[in-house]
């Protein structure tokens, strides 16, 4: 079993490898009726694509989506939705010294100890590459998403890159698309470009932190032991290329807080409960409670760098290796588009989920 499939009710699974002809992914449980074409699944997949600034991989894919089944007429039918996105800038011939060599930082020594073979160009499946069809799946479930939950929204951005962070005072939505960070914050951008410049001239890379928001998301989502809101959005996060560390609302910062700080007191509303304030995250007892939900990740640096490091190959010989290619300087920056895509998918599926088994009726307070 290798697990390419993700969800219970609405469910994607993703095929193919980083230089292979094609990769794409097969998504069930959609309901039927919904409006969707390729146009609007490529919109999400045009923030993630490689080669749109100098601060990620100058792959030039234009990652065209093309819808192969489970739309009729421009709506879905309730049938598999099968989508495909050809390859058609590899460059293989990169990836020659490395045939026998496993990388530091890659998955290829543990691909090779599992398998016993693996495929050496660009990592196969273990390459950023199979995150685009992950966002293919995003944007079904964004359509869907957009006709069962119309106030819900999804945003994602960067929070940190290397030892520069956010400042939260200057926060500004309507920025992160804006600049190739996919930064909140305009007067922040050019010391960003500033250092990622000086990262790459170094021949180095740097780690991220990314956070997404989720507004207006119902309340009463997940379930209390086994499928946790929470559990489920950390598995989807922590699926990501290079992803190390997840967090909730405080996540590990609730460690240091005493149980008077860290609890979110309650009082009564115009429209019912009010939080006065949100650590929890938007999730308590692994079931949404109306909150804005707020999921944080960590993405480590770019193990594939122009610097030689220390490694061996499959013959057990002590090498020095420099990893040749197209490769991201810091890879956390399109992770936002995917981690939004991901963000969408869970709670698709526990919103369907929390359909079949309470209808959507809710307990009433007041």
């Amino acid at each position: 079993m290798s697990f390419n499939t993700f969800g219970r009710v609405f469910t994607f699974t993703t095929w193919g490898e980083s230089h292979g002809p094609a990769i794409g992914v097969t998504v069930d449980g959609c309901p039927p009726g919904i409006a969707l074409d390729e146009a609007f699944i490529q919109q999400f997949l045009d923030r993630r694509r490689p080669g749109t600034s100098k601060f990620t991989t100058q792959r030039q894919e234009p990652d065209q989506v093309r819808i192969l089944s489970g739309v009729f007429e421009g709506r879905t039918t309730g049938t598999p939705i099968q989508l495909m996105i050809e390859n058609t800038d590899q460059r293989s011939k990169d990836y020659g010294e490395i045939a026998q060599a496993f990388r530091p930082g890659h998955a290829d020594i543990a691909y090779h100890l599992k398998y016993g073979i693996r495929d050496y160009r660009g990592g196969g499946r273990s390459s950023a590459r199979e995150t685009a069809a992950r966002v293919a799946a995003g944007g079904v479930a964004q359509a869907v998403l957009r006709e069962l939950a119309p106030d819900l929204r999804i945003i994602g951005y960067m929070a940190q890159m290397g030892r520069l962070h956010l400042d939260r005072a200057n926060f500004d939505a309507a920025e992160i698309g804006n600049n190739p960070f996919f930064l909140p914050d305009a007067s922040a951008v050019p010391a960003w470009e500033d250092y990622l410049n000086a990262v790459r001239k170094e021949q180095n890379s740097v780690g991220a932190a990314i956070e997404v928001l989720i507004s207006g998301c119902p309340a009463g989502l997940g379930a209390p032991v086994y499928a946790k809101l929470d559990t489920d959005l950390a598995a989807a996060m922590m699926s990501i290329n290079a992803v190390k560390g997840v967090e909730i609302g405080e996540g590990m910062a609730a460690a240091g807080l005493s149980g008077t700080e860290n609890a979110d007191e309650i009082r009564m509303g115009d429209e019912g409960p009010r939080f006065l304030s949100n650590h929890a995250g938007g999730i308590l007892g692994g079931i949404s409670t109306g909150q804005e939900i707020i999921v944080r990740f960590a993405v480590k640096p770019t193990s594939s760098i122009l610097t030689p490091r220390q490694t061996i190959n499959q013959k057990g010989e002590e090498i020095d290796l420099i990893t040749k290619g197209r490769h991201d300087p810091c890879v956390g920056i399109r992770a936002v588009p995917v981690a939004e895509a991901m963000a969408a998918c869970v709670i698709l599926d526990h919103l369907m989920l929390d359909r079949a088994q309470t209808g959507g009726r809710r307990g009433l307070i007041g």
